[in-house]
């Protein structure tokens, strides 16, 4: 059994002062809902044994935010430039990739809207009203926690996985 964890990058500035969309870095409330999104990991393991973190700014940033707030949690780290602006094809194709590693529980930080079409690309059951808010989008610092019954992440098939969580800070704000 493997489980996959997709984490949108936390909410941006809308400029970066180089004007590169790339350099982009989290404004406040996304520093705020990185940690969130990082504490409400801790409470529900397994953690990520692999994290493979795109290069921007701000996906680097969700995850140091979130790494922190897991303390104690040591995966081995990837940040990866192919992340930026991956669709779903490229993103199976780094999680295909992970299988060298063999990770148990391997988390991708990224961005929309690859991320968001993977995620719905891979679910097959799973979470009825997880599914349903999904399926209108991923927000930043969404979490999507899908399991697969598979041995090795090269058998990882779209339609094969089940929906375990779908997570937003505003989701959590409304649970409280």
């Amino acid at each position: 059994m493997r489980r996959l964890l997709l984490l949108r990058h936390a909410k941006t500035e809308t400029d970066a002062p180089s004007g590169r969309d790339f350099d982009r870095r989290l404004d406040d409330r996304g520093q705020i809902d990185a940690a969130t999104m990082g504490g409400w990991l801790k409470r529900h393991p397994p953690l990520p044994d692999l994290v493979c973190v795109s290069t921007a700014i701000r996906a680097r940033q969700t995850w140091d935010l979130a790494a922190a707030a897991m303390t104690g949690m040591v995966p081995a780290v990837a940040h990866l430039e192919e992340l930026y602006g991956a669709g779903p094809a490229e993103l199976l194709a780094v999680i295909r990739g992970a299988a060298s590693e063999d990770p148990q529980h391997l988390m991708i930080i990224g961005h929309n809207p690859g991320l968001h079409e993977l995620a719905i690309g891979l679910i097959g059951r799973g979470d009825d009203e997880g599914r349903a808010a999904l399926d209108n989008n991923l927000p930043t610092s969404g979490l999507v926690v899908i399991e697969f019954p598979i041995e090795d992440w090269d058998d990882i098939a779209f339609r094969g996985g089940r929906l375990l969580h779908y997570v937003s800070p505003k989701l959590l704000k409304g649970a409280e």
